[in-house]
């Protein structure tokens, strides 16, 4: 997944300013572009500090707005989006449209949590009858039960489970278990030993826990009391959690088993009455990421009295709907989620807030409407023609390679031709017939949507598989690559550049900012270390030799070193659990560059602004990172996040791409120079 971090608006015309090598057809010095060129920060050699030479003059002038953790493209583009989406929802309601349609939807669910007189005066109200289910718990069968509630209506339980397609038999929906049930960003966090982590793990103790505690009801003795039980409950959970590299093996996370055997491994669980009240019904067998976690949560459940319990899924509950809940249950969420973890100063204005919400649990709504005005069809074809163009260019690469063999490149080069492209948004909307949405109160519409999911996902259990569904909505500023379906998705979103008509941007910039950013990074996540292990059906099985595969993972042994070396505010990034991403970026370029040295542009030569289109295709690259992070959310990124820093995202791949050193003239001496011999080189 590329996961561009995101959020936030600019006018169009400070976004033209800003962003993007634009031209206009009838005009071929393509005056636009002078937007890549104002970035630049001439301050900077490109060969010291690329991403700041190209990012550099913008991040001077524009500092981090005090509602943000990190600023740049993203939030620009986030912010756009919101924009749109706002008069969608003030659209919908003027309309006051009939009950059950999607205007009364969208309008009714903007109304709910904008109306914040309404929400002040509900207090903890909305959660009542939620917390008197918890209090009802006086047993292990029925403190099961209520896990299986409320991980229902999604509040995190120690019960991590979903339907998904069977990683060995992508035709199978199956039912999988992961772990689950920790209330800090990441296991680490309860273990490590930096500064950042101890004063987070501090706050959560000393004062997160038992102001959350208090405001689900709990007096000042109670809440002192039940935030020691909660943490020791969480930390014991986390001592049997993987660590983040280790979640990425996706041999050691398929453990198929009978739910006999299950049941064996976790004694104080009844499964069958489990999955029955979750809605899965007449499993049989369960896919078990991680047996030693279930293993601790079984001892747990006796460790652990139920009045502990009780108060641990209290704080989770709470936690889960504080954002739809009154002023201070709001205040506390962002004190410790935005401001500890984040580095965030203030909150986003509260239309900012429930559009996002929205967005997350009916954006296929709110898509349909967003296409048909933002997203044309000749635009869907310039970025259709763009894959396969990647796709052309990958497969000479795998023809080229030196090190695989012809029996490895065939199924390799058979696997990219049956690559699925989704691009822009489905060809079949989800049916959101069966979601209530009413005027208030506003956590009970997020209840409401958390029951229609969880019943759609749980009703895919024993049915074929939908390879036309989307997991990601077209106004969503990202893109994935799913290996059991060998596709890649980009929505519409992920190639807008704020202010800017798209066929107004140079092929350049596309190139780099779309194509190999984007496009070809997603397609090189089916050859990285995890997608690699992945044919072309979806299906984890073995299909290269052994002896490729051993010299593929020598060559990725280089890149995890090169990022193992990188240091942001004294933390080393993890370089084995980023290398998927890494290894993306990395293919995307230079798949991207053979791509773009086919194109018109590319050979005429053309320099705009001084810039030939080599170098504007790198500073397209470099345009889709711009933005810097709060030194929190940096740190936070690089305990729980697969994703290197933003900046490492450009210099990182950048120094081992030859046309990069001829591009921009780097030498011997320059601090972004690799010796050739020591250059990562896979696809």
């Amino acid at each position: 997944m590329n996961k561009k971090i995101l959020s936030g608006p600019l006018c169009a015309a400070a976004a033209l300013m800003l962003l993007s090598a634009c031209h206009n057809n009838a005009t071929p010095d393509y005056a636009a572009n002078d937007a890549v060129y104002k970035n630049l920060d001439t301050t900077v050699k490109p060969g010291d500090d690329f991403f700041k030479y190209a990012n550099g003059g913008w991040i001077k002038k524009n500092p981090i707005p005090p509602a943000y953790s990190r600023w740049g493209i993203g939030n620009l583009v986030s912010d756009e989006l919101r924009d749109r989406l706002k008069k969608i929802n003030e659209d919908a309601l003027k309309e006051n449209a009939a009950k059950g349609t999607n205007s009364q939807k969208i309008g009714d669910f903007y109304y709910s949590g904008m109306d914040t007189v309404g929400i002040e005066k509900q207090g903890l109200s909305p959660l009542k009858a939620e917390l008197d289910k918890i209090e009802a718990v006086k047993d292990t069968k029925s403190l099961l039960d209520e896990f299986a509630h409320l991980s229902n209506i999604g509040v995190t339980t120690p019960i991590g489970a979903y339907v998904g397609q069977d990683a060995k038999n992508s035709d199978k929906m199956m039912l999988q278990l992961y772990q689950s049930g920790i209330g800090l960003p990441n296991r680490d966090y309860y273990f490590n030993k930096d500064e950042q982590s101890a004063k987070i793990r501090t706050d959560y103790q000393q004062t997160h826990l038992p102001a959350v505690l208090k405001l689900s009801g709990l007096d000042d003795a109670a809440a002192t009391a039940g935030t020691q039980k909660v943490y020791d409950l969480e930390k014991f959970l986390a001592d049997s959690s993987r660590k983040l590299e280790d979640l990425r093996d996706p041999y050691k996370n398929y453990n198929k088993m009978p739910v006999a055997e299950l049941s064996k491994l976790t004694p104080q669980i009844d499964w069958k009455d489990l999955f029955e009240k979750m809605d899965y019904k007449k499993v049989d067998t369960v896919i078990v990421g991680q047996p030693e976690y279930y293993r601790a949560l079984s001892k747990a459940l006796t460790t652990y009295s139920i009045a502990d319990w009780k108060v641990y899924l209290r704080k989770n509950l709470v936690s889960e709907f504080s954002s739809q809940l009154s002023k201070s249950f709001r205040d506390e969420n962002f004190r410790f989620n935005g401001q500890v973890i984040s580095g965030k100063k203030t909150q986003l204005p509260r239309w900012k807030q429930v559009i996002d919400a929205e967005n997350s649990l009916m954006g296929e709504v709110l898509g349909q409407l967003f296409v048909k005005e933002y997203f044309p069809e000749q635009t869907k074809e310039r970025y259709v023609k763009l894959v396969e163009a990647i796709r052309s260019s990958f497969k000479e690469h795998i023809e080229k390679l030196d090190w695989m063999s012809s029996a490895t490149k065939t199924k390799a080069l058979d696997k990219l031709s049956k690559v699925n492209p989704k691009v822009g948004y489905p060809d079949k909307w989800k049916d959101f017939s069966d979601l209530t949405i009413v005027k208030s109160p506003y956590a009970q519409n997020v209840i409401n949507a958390a029951l229609f999911w969880h019943k759609r996902e749980a009703g895919k259990l024993g049915k074929p598989v939908d390879r036309t569904e989307w997991d990601m909505t077209p106004q969503t500023y990202n893109a994935y690559y799913n290996p059991s379906n060998n596709e890649i998705v980009l929505p519409a979103a992920q190639f807008m550049i704020p202010g800017v008509k798209d066929e107004d941007v140079d092929d350049a910039v596309v190139y780099g900012y779309a194509a190999a950013s984007t496009i070809g990074h997603e397609i090189t996540h089916g050859f990285d270390d995890e997608g690699r292990q992945f044919d072309a059906k979806g299906n984890l099985k073995a299909w290269w030799t052994l002896q490729d595969s051993a010299k593929f993972t020598q060559r990725a042994q280089v890149i995890i070193d090169q990022f193992n070396n990188f240091t942001v505010y004294g933390l080393h990034v993890n370089g084995k659990a980023s290398q998927g991403e890494n290894i993306a970026d990395l293919g995307g370029i230079v798949i991207g560059v053979d791509a773009f040295k086919k194109t018109e542009q590319y050979k005429e030569g053309k320099k705009i602004n001084g810039l030939t289109p080599m170098q504007r295709f790198f500073l397209g690259y470099a345009l889709g990172w711009l933005g810097e992070e709060r030194e929190e959310a940096l740190k936070n990124q690089i305990v729980t996040d697969v994703h290197a820093p933003g900046f490492l995202r450009v210099n990182g791949p950048f120094a081992n791409v030859p046309e990069f050193y001829e591009a921009f003239g780097i030498k011997k001496g320059d601090k972004m120079w690799v010796d050739p011999d020591k250059r990562v080189k896979i696809w």
